[in-house]
C-alpha cells in the first residue's frame, strides 16, 4: 500500500478492543535477545516530496546505459498497458486460488496463460507457473526420472552449450535425489551439440537429455536430430526454450518424428522486467501422457450443474495439498503475477507481433556482429543460424574491456571466461528489438575506442 492509512486513534481503538496496552506487547513473546533494539540507523521521515526527490536521485544514479547483455535474461520492450493492468487491484492483490468459487477471475487468466504456453511449445499441457527457468529445468528432469519407466538409471545428459546458471541449479536441487548429469561436448565451429559425443551413450540406460534451442551460445541446435537419438535409446527428451524464438522456430513438440516429452524455460521475456534479476517466472509443459508427474499447480476448465463453464484447480495431488514425502514437488510459492504480466503481454502482441519481435531481434544480432567485426581483431566464433545471441572473439581479456565500456554506459556483453575458457577472449552478446542502428553504431565505437587506446 502506499501509505499507512491508520491515525493513532484507530491504533488505540484497535489495541483496546482486543485488550492490548500498546503494539509492543503484541511481541513480549519474543526474548529480549532476539530484538534488534532501536533503528539507530533508521533516518527520521521526510515530506513525501522530498522523499519523491531523494528516490529519483538514486535511481539516476543507475544511470541509461546500453544494454548488450542477454545470457538468460533479455531486454524487450514492455507495452505499457501490461503493468498498467497487472497491478490493478484485482490482478496485484488476489492470493492463490484455493477456493475456485471465490477465484474465477484470477483461474480464468491462468488457464488462458496455459493455452497460450501450450499453443507456444506445440505440447498438450501446461502448469500454472514456476520459480524460474533454472528451477523448471531442475523440475523437468526430476519429473523426467519419475515418468521414465524404462530408463531408470537417472542419468541425464546435458550438453555443454546449456546456459552454465541453469546446470548449476539442477545440480543443486536435483544431486541429492539421484540425478545424475553427463556433459556432452559442442562443435567448436558450430557451437552446437556435437551427434558424434552421443555415440558412446548408444545402448546405455540414459533416463533423459537435455536440449537448449537456441542454446546458451545463441546458435540453433538439430533438434530433430537430437530428438530422434534421444527417443532411440529410450530417453525422454526434455526441451529448454526461448519463448520468444517460438513465435519463429519449430515448437518442441514437433521436433523429430515424435517431439520432446516435456518443455521448460524461463517466462522473463514475455513482459516481466529486468529488476536487477528477478522476480521472474518459469514455465513447464508435456504431454498429457505424463501430467501425473508435473509438479505446480494445473488449472482446468469444467461446467457447473447448471453446464456454465468454469474454472479450478486440477490434479492437486502436490505441494502443500499431501504429505510433502509424497508430493511430485515442494513447490509452494505462486508467480501468478509475473503469469498474469505475461498473459497480457502475449493477448497484446498476438502471434504476428511475437514474430516481429522475434525477427527484429534475430535482425538487431546480425548487424551487431556484423558491425563489431569491423574492428581489427574482433571474430565471430561460431558459424551457422543463430537467435538473438552471438559469440565474438576480442584481441584481448574480456573484463577489463567491459569494465571499460561500463564507464561509459555500455552493458557490452556477457564474459564467457568464466565458463568457458576454451573459447579465449570470447564475450556474448545480444541485440533485442530494443536496439536501434545509433545504439550499435555507439556500442562499435565505443568498442574499437577501448581496443585501440591499449
Amino acid at each position: 500500500m502506499p501509505f499507512i492509512p491508520h491515525t493513532e486513534t484507530d491504533v488505540k481503538d484497535m489495541l483496546g478492543a482486543i485488550g492490548a496496552p500498546s503494539i509492543d506487547t503484541l511481541f513480549d513473546e519474543i526474548p529480549a535477545a532476539l530484538r534488534c533494539g532501536p533503528l539507530t540507523n533508521v533516518p527520521e521521515g521526510l515530506p513525501e516530496m522530498q522523499v519523491s526527490r531523494l528516490m529519483h536521485e538514486r535511481a539516476e544514479q543507475d544511470g541509461l546505459a546500453l544494454n548488450f547483455i542477454g545470457a538468460g535474461a533479455y531486454e524487450h520492450h514492455i507495452p505499457a498497458a501490461v503493468w498498467e493492468i497487472t497491478t490493478r487491484g484485482e490482478f496485484y492483490s488476489a492470493y492463490t486460488p484455493y477456493q475456485a468459487e471465490a477465484s474465477q477471475g484470477t483461474l480464468q487468466v491462468l488457464y488462458e496463460y496455459q493455452t497460450m504456453i501450450c499453443a507456444l511449445t506445440g505440447m498438450e499441457v501446461s502448469n500454472a507457473s514456476m520459480y524460474d527457468g533454472a528451477s523448471a529445468l531442475g523440475e523437468a528432469l526430476l519429473m523426467a526420472v519419475r515418468a521414465n519407466k524404462k530408463n531408470t538409471s537417472g542419468r541425464v545428459l546435458m550438453p555443454a552449450a546449456v546456459n552454465p546458471f541453469y546446470v548449476d541449479v539442477v545440480h543443486a536441487t536435483t544431486s541429492a535425489q539421484g540425478v545424475k548429469s553427463e556433459p556432452v561436448a559442442y562443435c567448436p565451429q558450430a557451437g552446437t551439440t556435437l551427434l558424434s559425443a552421443l555415440k558412446r551413450y548408444e545402448g546405455q540406460d540414459i533416463t533423459a537429455v537435455v536440449i537448449q534451442q537456441p542454446n546458451f551460445f545463441g546458435q540453433i541446435e538439430d533438434v530433430d536430430a537430437l530428438t530422434d537419438w534421444a527417443h532411440a535409446q529410450g530417453a525422454l527428451v526434455v526441451a529448454v526454450v526461448n519463448p520468444v524464438s517460438l513465435a519463429l522456430l519449430k515448437p518442441p513438440g514437433r521436433w523429430g518424428a515424435s517431439g520432446a516429452d516435456i518443455v521448460c524455460g524461463d517466462g522473463q521475456p514475455l513482459g516481466a522486467p529486468l529488476s536487477s534479476g528477478g522476480p521472474y517466472f518459469g514455465f513447464l509443459t508435456t504431454r498429457m501422457a505424463h501430467v501425473r508427474e508435473m509438479p505446480g499447480r494445473i488449472v482446468g476448465r469444467t461446467v457447473d450443474l447448471e453446464g456454465k463453464p468454469g474454472f479450478t484447480l486440477t490434479l492437486q495431488a502436490r505441494e502443500q495439498h499431501i504429505r510433502r514425502a509424497k508430493a511430485k514437488s515442494n513447490i509452494c510459492t505462486n508467480q501468478g503475477l509475473l503469469v498474469t504480466a505475461a498473459t497480457i503481454h502475449m493477448s497484446l502482441l498476438g502471434p504476428e507481433g511475437l514474430a516481429q519481435v522475434a525477427s527484429s531481434c534475430m535482425s538487431n544480432t546480425r548487424k551487431l556482429v556484423a558491425a563489431l567485426t569491423t574492428i581489427p581483431g574482433v571474430e565471430v566464433v561460431f558459424d551457422g543460424p543463430r537467435f538473438h545471441e552471438a559469440v565474438i572473439r576480442l584481441p584481448r581479456p574480456v573484463a577489463p574491456v567491459l569494465e571499460a565500456l561500463s564507464r561509459r554506459d555500455i552493458f557490452g556483453g556477457f564474459d564467457l571466461g568464466r565458463h568457458h575458457p576454451e573459447l579465449g577472449h570470447a564475450l556474448l552478446v545480444c541485440a533485442t528489438e530494443t536496439k536501434t542502428d545509433a545504439d550499435i553504431a555507439v556500442y562499435r565505437q565505443a568498442l574499437a575506442d577501448v581496443l585501440s587506446a591499449h
